[in-house]
């Protein structure tokens, strides 16, 4: 059977190039800074995000808690919002490994945090009841908001309240690229006002594996020793880099397909009596349901049945979904897909 996969962005393969490029990599040792495969990728997303420096890691959960670890020390804390990756999904790293403490504001229906709640988050300073605020942390796109993308204007705006209170601003832009896409802006646009970035490569870029982490020189000086701390010395990674390499050629300005394909998807699923669009849908790649409770059935009873057709999709509550558009989806997976809610629907009616 030939799966129709719409959990996440995560599930998709490397192509055909990526391959090719992996087998014939270059190689040498990344710990010595000797892999030239590596240098080559780092250099690559340093320039097109504006930065110095950048870091190749294993994953955007680690290059999340490098940055996190290299900005605070033990004891400060760092603002995020209450939907943020970096509080719901990255298993309390920063605290449980670097002691930093998670000061959460409420993110709006757009994904944004309130200019005031981040301004009313900073902690009086040299009152020693409070930990030392230090940083603060955005998501673009805001995946659990439903993928909205921020704007460059919104950013500027976040960031000054953040210099105003001498923090520093990391950015969790694990699809920055579909927020530039979303835009119709280069990608420095959105991150040039913060002091760290990190971006996937093996979401809606299509590699296997790894993300990148964009700063200083001075902080990725810092950064490649708590990589080294947390067992991300990767020595002949560049196999995996030369994945990377294909995505930042080839693979950014095709996201626009993604979000088309998302945007038709929304529209036919919520001609559908019973589904309602959530979070605002569709919203870059993403598009959150809900089941009307006059349906009487649950997400994972249509979960079972869209299996059944060959559909994989992300269940996010008891009568919700997430549908992740990406490479692997094509324009005739969309009429599938919509079929098959129509179908799971009235054989659970």
């Amino acid at each position: 059977m030939k799966w129709i996969d719409l959990r996440s962005d995560t599930v998709t393969l490397p192509t055909e190039k990526m391959r090719q490029a992996m087998a014939n990599a270059e190689l040498g040792d990344d710990v010595y800074g000797e892999d030239p495969t590596i240098n080559r990728l780092q250099a690559m997303a340093a320039e097109q995000l504006g930065k110095e420096a950048a870091l190749f890691v294993p994953s955007g959960t680690m290059g999340n808690l490098i940055a996190v670890l290299a900005h605070c020390g033990r004891g400060d804390e760092a603002i995020m919002g209450d939907c943020a990756h970096t509080f719901v999904y990255e298993a309390g790293g920063s605290a449980a490994l670097g002691g930093v403490h998670p000061h959460t504001i409420p993110n709006q229906v757009d994904g944004t945090l309130l200019l005031e709640d981040i301004e009313h988050a900073v902690r009086e300073a040299g009152d020693p009841h409070f930990p030392k605020s230090r940083l603060l942390i955005l998501e673009n796109t805001q995946n659990k908001c439903g993928g909205m993308s921020l704007s460059r204007e919104y950013m500027l705006s976040a960031a000054a309240v953040a210099r105003k209170h001498g923090l520093s601003i990391h950015l969790d832009g694990a699809r920055l690229f579909n927020a530039a896409v979303d835009q119709h802006v280069p990608a420095v646009d959105l991150v040039d006002m913060v002091d760290s970035v990190t971006f996937c490569l093996s979401k809606g870029l299509c590699a296997p594996v790894g993300s990148v982490l964009c700063g200083s020189k001075a902080f990725m000086d810092e950064a490649v020793r708590i990589r080294k701390q947390l067992g991300g010395g990767m020595r002949q990674a560049g196999v995996l880099a030369a994945a990377g390499i294909v995505a930042l050629e080839e693979m950014v300005d095709r996201l626009a397909e993604d979000h088309v394909h998302a945007k038709a998807l929304g529209e036919g699923l919520a001609a559908i009596e019973g589904i309602r669009l959530d979070k605002g849908s569709p919203n870059t790649n993403m598009v959150y349901i809900e089941l009307a409770p006059e349906l009487g059935v649950s997400a994972e009873e249509v979960d079972a049945r869209l299996k059944g057709f060959g559909i994989l999709a992300g269940t996010t509550g008891p009568r919700h979904f997430r549908l992740v558009c990406h490479y692997w989806i094509k324009d005739e997976d969309i009429p599938v897909i919509i079929d098959g809610f129509v179908r799971a629907l009235e054989a659970l009616r």
